[in-house]
């Protein structure tokens, strides 16, 4: 198992930052290893919500389907994401600070079949995607704050 640990700021709300990032249709925008994002299922996004992403992975684009298992607005989100030989648990975690919003993102990522033979040696490209994804996150969510006008939670 491979794990990831990123942290961001954001002057975004506490809670305008967890609605944007917990609805994980909006990784899209932010994650530039996701090539498409979209809802499976209807109602408010909680625990059970299903999203299918195409995930990149070198010049080709897997299917990840990934399902809410904890959901605690506007402080934690679990995801759990299975496909293509990986299953992948982000847990990411939100904290208002006064001048708004402290991320912080773990990720434990597990190549299954034969792909666990090569999974030591991908650290360092496994770091890049994290931080290329908190990246993405961090620009979106600035913007989003810059356009609104808003800061502090």
């Amino acid at each position: 198992m491979t794990r990831l640990h990123e942290r961001i700021q954001t002057p975004l709300t506490l809670e305008e930052t967890f609605a944007y990032v917990a609805d994980f249709a909006n990784s899209q925008e932010w994650d530039p290893g996701v090539a498409s994002a979209e809802r499976l299922d209807d109602g408010p996004v909680g625990v059970g919500a299903r999203y299918r992403l195409g995930v990149r992975l070198g010049r080709r684009v897997a299917p990840m389907e990934y399902r809410i298992t904890a959901y605690e607005p506007p402080h934690r989100v679990v995801l759990k994401g299975e496909g293509s030989g990986v299953t992948a648990i982000d847990d990411i975690r939100f904290e208002g600070d006064g001048t708004g919003t402290r991320i912080e993102y773990i990720a434990d990522i597990q190549l299954g079949g034969l792909l666990r033979l090569i999974q030591p040696f991908l650290g360092r490209s496994f770091r890049k995607l994290a931080e290329n994804a908190v990246g993405g996150m961090q620009q979106q969510l600035d913007d989003r704050a810059s356009r609104a006008g808003d800061v502090g939670s």
